[in-house]
């Protein structure tokens, strides 16, 4: 487990977590979490946040640094759950819960109301829309949650759910990266 990326804000700034190499895996990086934490600056403080997919834990992990009330971290493969455990353990992160699970097996599930959440899905799978309408479809968001949306930098957010606003957008290199609202 040679692979490690720094917290780049909040009470655990410059502190490290590591992360294994396993499919898919590729965390958002650091330009790319600075920017968006820029844009949620006013919204981190406090809230419920979710992060689906959450692989290196890279996002729910500098929420919670950003003083985040309470963090899910909802991951299938058991090697990277595993290693979020270890991180949170390290980082003493009491606010965050890892979830062994696949995503939508967890949304079937009992909802819990999020302010902020994080879809980092594999590339190439087309499972970012999805995954929004059952958020919003299964009453997992609280009426003005902020929902950040990463994937590849070609690929087109149709079918989005029609109360949620697009309030960013931007790209780098291979990665597109949106910031959505829901109007409850």
């Amino acid at each position: 487990m040679s692979n490690k990326l720094k917290i780049i804000g909040g009470d655990w700034r410059s502190r490290s977590i590591h992360f294994d190499d396993a499919p898919g895996l590729r965390p958002t990086p650091a330009r790319v979490r600075e920017t968006l934490f820029n844009w949620l600056r006013n919204d981190i403080l406090s809230s419920r946040c979710l992060d689906l997919y959450a692989g290196s834990g890279a996002l729910s992990f500098e929420a919670a640094s950003r003083g985040a009330m309470n963090v899910v971290q909802v991951e299938n493969n058991p090697l990277a759950c595993r290693v979020l455990k270890e991180n949170a353990v390290s980082l003493n992160a009491k606010q965050i819960k890892i979830v062994q699970s696949e995503v939508f097996r967890y949304l079937a599930g009992d909802a819990e109301l999020f302010d902020v959440v994080f879809i980092d899905p594999p590339f190439q799978q087309s499972l970012a829309v999805q995954t929004c309408q059952w958020l919003e479809d299964k009453g997992w968001l609280s009426p003005h949650a902020k929902i950040y949306v990463e994937v590849e930098s070609t690929l087109k957010l149709e079918g989005m759910p029609e109360n949620w606003s697009q309030l960013k957008s931007k790209v780098a290199g291979e990665v597109g990266y949106h910031l959505f609202e829901r109007q409850g």
